[in-house]
């Protein structure tokens, strides 16, 4: 069985890369345009052999993904569902490095060099790497899975994790002995052999990415791709093992950063005076946004079922933005998406740190690295969202931008 799968998965990936990186787009925009497309009366016979060839494919993959699933049930395997199909699910990319603690094989690799360290991995493969600092955001996904195939034993909206790693392909083996060790459902990977793998991240329908490796999440947001950078707590906060708790910063994370210009170029008076006067306009979104959707999308499929009380997800705004000052646009902002979020904390500048503490979020999102910094002290896993103009600052102070790429990394 677990020989057949793998198989199967990787001709399905050969034949739909092409497709899957062109409707990408489309999923990652939902929600942005509702606009119905006009019908064009005079499509071109080229058009129109196109869209028979992308409907032929769409019905290839239909007839693939349906073998895929009666080998799966016909095995009536419960030790590991099977995973859903990638144009439905939320997929969540995860480095290495984030999944696993693998601080001293990267020292290795930077102080003895690439050959050692895939000696040292071979030599290690049957002992498991210690848990990373996503590893617990991923058990929460696979709750969350589990709860919603309990409700929908057909559905393939679902989270699917797949690793992301420029690992080479013969330290392939500790990763998975690994994955099985702690009994996660990672059956996707992407090992590129020292190659940056931003280039598969369309290809795999991501949702969401998370490196420990700044750079590759700077290329991934350039791409359109929701990512951020996660940082190691030294000691890290006891996590909800029944709900997945999310917190979001709004400016620059979930919205644009056109009004964190304002503070920063011209000060508080005149962003509140801007604030008021675009009340009702929305913001643009921004890198984060196309997640929130897609746990909400989630969410609602709890509410269905008469659980919003009981919705394994949680979401949260934590804002350093004033209520009254600043806080009804925002509202108002996710209201014109369709969005909301269970909890929204307007702290008016005050530390973000003793309320996350609070919270104990699996993952919380921010874009400004003193943020990030006071939320690791108090044991929170944070990971940072290198966008907009609050790159450019340290602790309300403009920074050069060499400074500024070292507080990146």
């Amino acid at each position: 069985m677990r020989d057949t799968w793998p198989g199967l998965v990787t001709s399905l990936r050969r034949a739909d890369a092409e497709r899957y990186s062109t409707t990408l787009p489309q999923r990652r925009n939902a929600g942005r345009n509702n606009s119905v497309p006009r019908h064009n009366n005079n499509m071109s016979k080229h058009e129109g052999t196109e869209r028979g060839a992308q409907s032929n494919s769409d019905n290839s993959e239909e007839k693939d993904w349906a073998a895929v699933k009666a080998l799966f049930d016909n095995a009536k395997t419960a030790k590991k569902p099977r995973p859903p199909k990638p144009s439905n699910a939320v997929t969540i990319a995860v480095s290495s490095r984030t999944l696993f603690n693998m601080v001293k094989e990267r020292k290795v690799f930077e102080e003895e060099g690439l050959e050692r360290y895939v000696a040292l991995q071979l030599e290690l493969e049957d002992q498991p790497f210690n848990p990373g600092v996503s590893f617990p955001f991923v058990k929460a996904l696979m709750n969350v899975n589990a709860r919603l195939r309990e409700l929908y034993p057909d559905s393939e909206e679902l989270f699917d994790i797949v690793l992301m790693t420029n690992n080479h392909a013969q330290v392939g083996v500790r990763l998975i002995n690994s994955i099985n060790y702690y009994d996660l459902t990672i059956e996707r990977f992407c090992m590129t052999g020292g190659e940056s793998p931003i280039g598969y991240l369309k290809a795999y329908m991501t949702n969401l990415y998370l490196s420990k490796d700044s750079t590759k999440v700077q290329e991934a947001i350039e791409e359109g791709i929701a990512a951020a950078t996660m940082f190691t707590c030294d000691s890290e906060n006891e996590l909800s093992d029944t709900q997945l708790r999310v917190a979001f910063d709004g400016d620059a994370v979930l919205f644009s950063d056109e009004s964190e210009i304002i503070v920063k170029e011209h000060g508080l008076d005149t962003f509140f005076k801007h604030e008021k006067e675009f009340e009702n306009k929305p913001l643009a979104q921004g890198p984060l946004k196309c997640f929130l959707e897609a746990l909400g999308k989630l969410q609602r499929k709890f509410y269905a079922k008469n659980q919003r009380i009981d919705c394994p997800i949680r979401t949260y705004l934590v804002t350093a933005r004033s209520a009254a000052s600043a806080g009804a646009r925002v509202l108002k902002t996710l209201r014109s998406w369709g969005l909301e979020v269970d909890e929204a904390l307007f702290l008016a500048g005050a530390p973000k740190g003793p309320l996350l503490h609070k919270i104990r979020p699996h993952i919380f999102f921010d874009d400004q690295m003193f943020h990030i910094e006071g939320a690791q002290e108090l044991g929170t896993i944070a990971a940072h969202v290198p966008y907009g103009i609050g790159q450019k600052y340290h602790k309300g102070k403009r920074i050069e931008t060499s400074d500024a790429e070292e507080k990146m990394k």
